[in-house]
């Protein structure tokens, strides 16, 4: 095929499709074209933005037709800055096409297109859902601006509506940016890299409302830090720590090594399933906690415990999970290679009086293979990896180990199909899917599986 399509260039297309990411897709002469904020079935006028020699990207001018699907958005800023790529698609399709998508992985990746999908559960109101917000703060003519980046690009786009962030955090990111105006702190320039605030982080606990704000600073000095501490406690009485989290580095990466606790405690506290966790400003918790509940009473369903059950909680975080099942069976042991998350969760059996529950800081991969030469024989291994999957060493390790289920929770249906397909070669075969809805109106699925030692 020779690329004709030419940037700058404008067509009338026919939407034929949703991409992974969420962008509308139409072909011309077979040349895929990715356009945002299009629907299937829609026909729509485009300026092409962007053409490779394999696809292009297009912006909508003009709707022609609209799809039945289609839901109006409080603002495009969602879609230009990626807060909320699915926010223009109804809810409902929302929840198919996440199914979708987990099915079209299972049958291309793994080779099981025999195994079902269970229709996406998704929540009652499916906005301001979010506990955490991580937000740029820039100086723009000598004021403090909090917003969002537009996708692909370092270009902040002034918000204080997020739209799927819990209404209370937005609330709380603005008080403290006018604190810090107030102070005269300086917003970071990221090309000349120099000013002092680059992040303002902001947790809220979904049970307890307690609240966490954490000041993403470049350097180790911060003047006055303990009185904008109090002053932002005295704006904000959920407020039960303020932390100083020290980035010197010129990276994208946003939080450093080194932290100062400037008012209150290290941590703030919430419940799930009942139970209460301490979580640090670096420990990783779900954003979602009514759905996290859902997505971890499917997993013990799944897991079809009994008292008598040895159960590794791989990637175990804070243990959310390992201490959710606790005191179902005889014993729970966790892994996690970040130590704040292992302290959190060792302090969080004791909060909960769980006394079976063993927690090790270490690569999941590591601390398999160690605990398999001491002898520890699982017959429930739970697994809730990052985005990247599982370590190929970890899955020889855990199956090795022979637990009789497996159950799999996964933020990412590509890697999630890419290791049962590994597993299923080993004798596992994937009994169920189900799909759970952690971030709605964005193209993100988190899902659950069962697999079996055949």
């Amino acid at each position: 095929m020779t690329q004709t399509i030419k940037k700058n260039e404008r067509y009338t297309v026919d939407i034929i499709d949703l991409s992974y990411e969420g962008l509308g897709v139409a072909k011309i002469d077979g040349y895929p074209l990715f356009i945002e904020n299009a629907l299937p079935g829609e026909q729509v006028e485009i300026l092409v933005v962007k053409a490779g020699n394999k696809f292009g990207y297009g912006k909508v001018e003009n709707w022609l037709t609209t799809s039945p699907d289609r839901q109006e958005i409080t603002s495009n800023v969602l879609l230009r800055t990626g807060i909320a790529p699915l926010a223009h698609l109804s809810y409902d399709q929302q929840l198919v096409f996440k199914q979708k998508q987990v099915e079209h992985v299972l049958a291309k990746i793994a080779k099981m297109p025999e195994v079902t999908v269970q229709p996406t559960i998704g929540m009652e109101e499916p906005t301001g859902y979010r506990n955490k917000a991580q937000i740029p703060v820039r100086r723009v003519e000598g004021e403090l601006v909090t917003g969002f980046y537009k996708k692909n690009s370092h270009d902040l786009v002034e918000i204080e509506d997020f739209f799927i962030q819990d209404p209370q955090i937005d609330q709380a990111i603005i008080k403290v940016r006018d604190i810090l105006q107030r102070f005269q702190v300086r917003g970071y320039n990221e090309e000349k890299n120099e000013g002092q605030i680059r992040h303002i982080i902001v947790r809220r606990g979904h049970y307890t409302h307690q609240m966490m704000v954490v000041l993403v600073t470049r350097k180790e000095k911060f003047f006055k830090a303990k009185e904008i501490a109090e002053a932002i406690h005295e704006a904000l009485p959920e407020v039960v720590s303020v932390i100083q989290n020290i980035n010197e580095e010129k990276t994208n990466v946003i939080l450093g090594e080194k932290e100062k606790v400037l008012f209150g405690q290290s941590y703030i506290e919430d419940q799930l399933l009942g139970k209460t966790y301490r979580i640090s400003s670096k420990s990783f918790y779900q954003v979602n906690t009514l759905q996290t509940e859902v997505l971890y009473q499917k997993a013990i369903e799944f897991a079809e415990l009994k008292n008598d059950d040895v159960v590794i909680d791989a990637y175990s975080g804070i243990g959310t999970i390992g201490l959710s099942i606790a005191d179902q069976v005889a014993s729970v042991y966790g892994m996690e290679i970040v130590p704040a998350a292992i302290e959190d969760a060792q302090f969080n059996a004791l909060t909960n009086k769980i006394e079976n529950a063993h927690y090790e800081v270490g690569k999941a991969e590591t601390v398999m293979k160690k605990w398999q030469e001491k002898g520890i024989k699982p017959t429930v291994l739970v697994v809730d990896p990052p985005r990247k999957g599982l370590d190929a060493r970890f899955i020889d390790s855990a199956i090795e180990m022979a637990p009789e289920r497996i159950v799999y929770i996964s933020c990412n249906p590509a890697t999630f199909a890419r290791d049962v397909k590994l597993f299923a070669e080993d004798g596992y075969k994937l009994e169920k899917v189900q799909p759970v809805d952690l971030f709605p109106q964005t193209h993100h699925v988190e899902c659950v599986g069962l697999l079996r030692k055949g």
